[in-house]
């Protein structure tokens, strides 16, 4: 499996965490990619609309044989079969895939783009990523993913919810 994708999750409806395990025990099911690293988990303020529950994000590093489109397709699938309706732009979802780097590429189509077009505006979504790999650097900015996460302003609605603990097992996280 010779390319490595990021993708991002998160839930805000009903059961955030059963949701965010279920999506990961889907993508396992595929011989096309590997789940390679999770992220902690995150709780996250909404943005965009905010009248709506906390989110629960985390980001999962895989390698596949499957091309960027391929890969999109599989993410869409996941939602559908998890349950989640697009009622509008920023809405509640059970879940939510989002492929934020795919190699090193640039990736300018209709229905995708890589990087994701908004992660460097999501602290999000660059915490957990950093995470994972903190030497990550953007392709379509050669920027790295520290500086591009210093220069949001608002972290402070990015709480730790869940610590990783080992491969694939979370932990409560205390203060």
């Amino acid at each position: 499996m010779e390319n490595v994708a990021f993708i991002s999750l998160g839930s805000n409806i009903g059961n955030r965490l059963g949701y965010l395990n279920q999506a990961i025990q889907i993508l396992r099911n595929y011989p096309e990619l590997q789940i390679e690293k999770l992220s902690s988990i995150y709780e996250t303020e909404p943005i965009g609309y905010t009248d709506q529950s906390q989110f629960l994000n985390m980001v999962i590093k895989l390698s596949t044989a499957l091309s960027p489109h391929q890969l999109l397709t599989l993410c869409l699938e996941v939602e559908r079969e998890i349950g989640r309706i697009r009622e509008f732009k920023w809405g509640p979802r059970v879940i939510d895939l989002d492929i934020l780097l795919y190699n090193k590429e640039n990736i300018m189509m209709e229905d995708l783009q890589i990087p994701h077009p908004r992660m460097n505006e999501r602290a999000f979504v660059l915490i957990p990523l950093m995470e994972i790999d903190s030497s990550l650097v953007l392709p379509s900015s050669n920027a790295p993913l520290v500086e591009v996460l210093n220069e949001i302003p608002d972290k402070e609605g990015v709480r730790l919810w869940k610590q990783i603990n080992g491969e694939d097992a979370f932990a409560p996280f205390e203060n």
